[in-house]
């Protein structure tokens, strides 16, 4: 056995370790998943998990480290800034909706601080300076990105969480359309 060999088990169980928490977070919700579940999810010990985490809210920290990895807005023409948001949104949670970050945070920040929290940290962190492009006024793009927030959030809750029917069934590119002129007039219409 290599020295190489170990280090890629470990770095193979912290993996397994943190989808499996994705995915119990993303079904229980931070309040109701457990240890031992994401352990048994994960096929290993409970204590493997305590080893490389330490305990459940150092877990739901790494499990929850969310970049949204969105665009360089940069090079988008302004007219086009909605659609281009809502595509990227839609692109990612298509993708493997128990395994987005975001989501897990959205189903668990109802019910804990610590997760609503974080969330409000993402969209200021992240979402906030795709309104400065458009507005210098630091109040003002604030209040544009809480308002693109309400949006992303609302459709992911709608489509991934309650799974509404109409909005669940309706098609990425109807979406990107309808939802993102809502968007684009959240960036750059008159407020």
């Amino acid at each position: 056995m290599t020295d190489s060999q170990p280090a890629r088990r470990s770095d193979t169980t912290r993996a397994g370790i943190l989808r499996a928490a994705r995915a119990r977070f993303a079904a229980d919700g931070y309040q109701r998943a457990t240890i031992r579940a994401i352990a048994a999810d994960a096929g290993i010990d409970p204590s493997m998990v305590m080893r490389y985490y330490g305990n459940k809210a150092q877990l739901f920290a790494a499990a929850v480290n969310a970049d949204l990895r969105l665009p360089d807005v940069d090079g988008i023409p302004r007219d086009q800034l909605g659609e281009t948001l809502v595509a990227h949104f839609i692109r990612r949670w298509e993708g493997d909706p128990t395994d987005d970050a975001l989501l897990t945070l959205l189903r668990s920040a109802a019910t804990d601080e610590d997760a609503a929290q974080r969330l409000r940290g993402v969209f200021r962190e992240q979402v906030a300076p795709v309104a400065v492009r458009v507005s210098a006024d630091p109040a003002e793009a604030a209040l544009r990105a809480g308002l693109v927030a309400t949006q992303m959030l609302g459709l992911a809750l709608c489509r991934h969480i309650l799974r509404l029917p109409p909005v669940a069934g309706a098609t990425p590119e109807t979406l990107v359309v309808q939802v993102g002129a809502t968007v684009q007039r959240y960036l750059t219409g008159p407020l």
